[in-house]
């Protein structure tokens, strides 16, 4: 299959910057959503973005301009009857998922591919949602991203060797690497990275070190561009806790539960940068 029409559902975060991923790269892109609202939230978002990549002179502004001109939107799933690939961006939510995979499979193509922007959630148990599940994937962008250079490609135990091998051509047209990884909760960076902000926020729960210092430390001592307290208000506390208690559930095992810290901060609507407060006010 020759894909050029790529659909993205969700127009937060991810969804947006996928859309532009995509878009940029010469795709024709439809992305939809619940309402006009978010729509017109993402499509904002999404122009910003590339404004600032015209400053840095990543983009020129003609090709900034060509982007938004193969952008369409909508909150009408039957904009996905021409799409040769969907990749579904909606929140880390199992239920939630399955319904909406369920509408993108009732309005497109048998043929088209099908695929998650899911962190945490089991790929298998996505694409057993659908019919023809052998065309589902995992395609696990990061955030910001336009910016960041990794795609994690996760094959469901359904998923076919043309599937596999489509995905990796999309990534690479995207200007991505792509790394493979096997269906299990996290994946292979998320498994590793969550954890890790878990323990810090241990560690701040504990009182042993101030937010500051522990972010000093893993900054000039483990040579990370960003502390593990600031990157937890950048991803949001709401979502690290649902990373955590997936891989707490999903591998049954007590050194992945949440720390207590952060459900309470999620508790008290301290989300990070998106809500003005976390571990830093902004």
């Amino acid at each position: 299959m020759n894909i050029q029409h790529i659909a993205v559902i969700g127009a937060g975060t991810m969804g947006n910057g996928i859309a532009q991923a995509c878009a940029v790269a010469g795709f024709q892109v439809t992305l939809i959503d619940v309402s006009d609202a978010a729509l017109a939230r993402g499509l904002a978002t999404l122009g910003k973005n590339l404004e600032r990549q015209v400053k840095k002179e990543t983009l020129t502004g003609a090709q900034a301009e060509a982007a938004l001109a193969r952008i369409a939107s909508s909150t009408d799933y039957a904009m996905l009857a021409s799409a040769h690939l969907v990749i579904e961006a909606a929140t880390e939510n199992l239920p939630l998922k399955q319904r909406i995979l369920q509408q993108v499979a009732a309005n497109v193509s048998p043929q088209c591919l099908i695929a998650t922007n899911t962190s945490s959630l089991s790929v298998t148990e996505l694409a057993a949602a659908i019919e023809h599940p052998e065309r589902f994937i995992g395609v696990h962008f990061f955030n910001p991203v336009p910016m960041m250079a990794l795609v994690e490609i996760i094959r469901g135990l359904q998923t076919d060797d043309s599937t596999y091998a489509q995905a990796l051509l999309v990534t690479e047209k995207l200007g991505k690497t792509p790394i493979s990884a096997g269906n299990r909760p996290g994946f292979v960076v998320n498994r590793i990275l969550v954890p890790m902000i878990n323990e810090a926020i241990f560690v701040r729960q504990e009182g042993l070190a101030s937010a500051e210092d522990i972010d000093t430390g893993m900054r000039l001592g483990c040579n990370q561009p960003i502390g593990p307290l600031a990157l937890a208000d950048l991803i949001g506390l709401d979502t690290l806790l649902a990373i955590m208690e997936a891989f707490h559930e999903g591998f049954n095992d007590s050194k992945y539960r949440p720390a207590p810290l952060l459900k309470e901060m999620v508790a008290a609507g301290y989300l990070g940068r998106k809500s003005g407060r976390g571990f830093f006010v902004y």
